[in-house]
């Protein structure tokens, strides 16, 4: 039986599935459903966004109506007052954290609190940064022109809010060219911002911790994977070296650093990938040349660290962070626009990924862009990253996916805010 075969009988399998949707996972805080999908196609996420945040992801609450309990309603009340006391307290300061990717554009400003950080402002656009660095080796004055536009809209948004530190880092696109250093120079110039190209090693250590509050504590092992534009991230995590108790604290974000056994940084991207086998047109033929593509640098981390041995059993989990997990994740819920308190946190099985592989496979390029979860600045990326994803899975058949709308980011502020000490004072009382 072929690989194909598996897809076809996933997506059969999960026509079958009843058509309510899961209540799935989700945090308090949602950041910003709307910077990503829940706008019309080729919509920009330009609205400030004020919300709560809880380093713990939590069950969204049933359908089933039960009693009201008058100590958690009280309850419920302190923590709102509490998380509206931080975010209008002048005191508390003001962080920034930007990721400029090879496709995206990406802002959170956040306040400390007691146990984390709280999300008082975002920005997200789609700017193809890297698009035909694959081809040319050089950003495009194109790309350099859409892009310094986000800059500049992100540098307003933090001197509008009065951001007290940040960190701004560049990725794969910035590597990759040759005249990344040159787009730099030019960004400082015309924006303001003074953005870091970022080593491969650092990309994967601020993912980890910007997912860290995750990872499932029942299992040690767990392969955390970053799906970008230009570039991959692997890492694999022994989650039995925590020196300390997990309690999704600040600190214990940076300790989950500490879990990395091995990470890789493979030169395949959703961008790099389309650029090479098309976007638009993709048939099973297509899709199965561009998952063998992947397969081969996967089978040689595979070789080199024996993580298959750990990965297929009940102790272990795959953690995905990207635009196309997430994705992926809003298909299979049967999202009517995404939703981020809905994706954040999910789980999808293998059989999952494969059946809403396969309803993409059947779809036109003209039908990905109607779907909600896609829209137009995804539909030529999608199966690109979808190849990318079914590689993964056929090389470590795990049979459990956690999806995580966050990363890099989040990543960054958790740094940021442990560097300053910020933990140690009490912000919510």
């Amino acid at each position: 039986m072929t690989r194909s075969h598996d897809i076809r009988r996933a997506a059969e399998a999960d026509l079958k599935k009843p058509s309510g949707l899961s209540a799935g996972v989700q945090e308090e805080r949602s950041c910003e459903s709307a910077a990503r999908f829940g706008r019309k196609p080729g919509g920009d996420s330009n609205k400030s966004l004020s919300t709560s945040l809880a380093d713990d992801p939590i069950s969204q609450p049933s359908d089933k109506r039960t009693a009201v309990n008058p100590t958690k309603l009280k309850r419920s009340a302190a923590k709102k007052q509490g998380s509206a006391r931080v975010r209008h307290r002048p005191d508390l300061p003001l962080y920034g954290a930007l990721d400029l990717g090879t496709n995206n554009c990406r802002l959170l400003v956040a306040r400390p609190t007691r146990r984390g950080f709280m999300i008082v402002d975002a920005f997200s656009r789609i700017i193809r940064l890297g698009e035909g660095v694959s081809r040319s080796g050089i950003l495009s004055e194109q790309a350099m022109g859409r892009t310094i536009e986000a800059l500049k809209m992100c540098s307003e948004k933090m001197l509008r809010r009065g951001v007290n530190r940040s960190r701004q880092i560049a990725t794969e696109a910035c590597r990759a060219a040759a005249n990344g250093q040159y787009f730099i120079e030019r960004v400082r110039q015309e924006t303001g911002l003074s953005l870091e190209i970022v080593s491969q090693e650092t990309e994967a250590r601020l993912a980890v911790s910007g997912c860290a509050s995750l990872l499932d504590k029942k299992c040690q092992w767990s392969l955390v994977f970053d799906i970008g534009g230009g570039s991959s991230e692997l890492i694999w995590l022994d989650l039995s070296r925590r020196k300390r108790k997990w309690r999704h604290t600040l600190p214990d974000r940076i300790d989950a650093q500490n879990c990395i056994v091995a990470w890789t940084s493979l030169p395949i991207g959703v961008v790099t990938l389309a650029e090479k086998y098309g976007g638009r047109k993709v048939d099973t033929q297509k899709f199965e040349e561009m998952v063998n593509d992947v397969i081969v640098p996967l089978q040689q981390f595979e070789q080199k660290h024996k993580i298959l041995q750990h990965l297929t059993g009940k102790n272990a989990h795959f953690l995905g962070t990207s635009g196309t997990v997430t994705t992926v994740a809003g298909i299979h819920l049967r999202l009517p626009s995404y939703d981020r308190r809905r994706v954040d946190g999910s789980w999808l099985s293998d059989r999952d990924v494969r059946a809403v592989t396969h309803r993409l496979l059947m779809m036109n390029y003209d039908q990905r862009v109607a779907q909600p979860c896609v829209g137009i600045d995804r539909a030529d990326l999608v199966l690109a990253g979808c190849a990318i994803l079914e590689a993964l899975i056929r090389t470590w058949p795990c049979p459990r996916l956690r999806v995580a709308d966050r990363g890099l980011r989040e990543g960054m502020l958790a740094s940021l805010i442990a560097e300053d000490n910020i933990r140690n004072r009490t912000y919510d009382r």
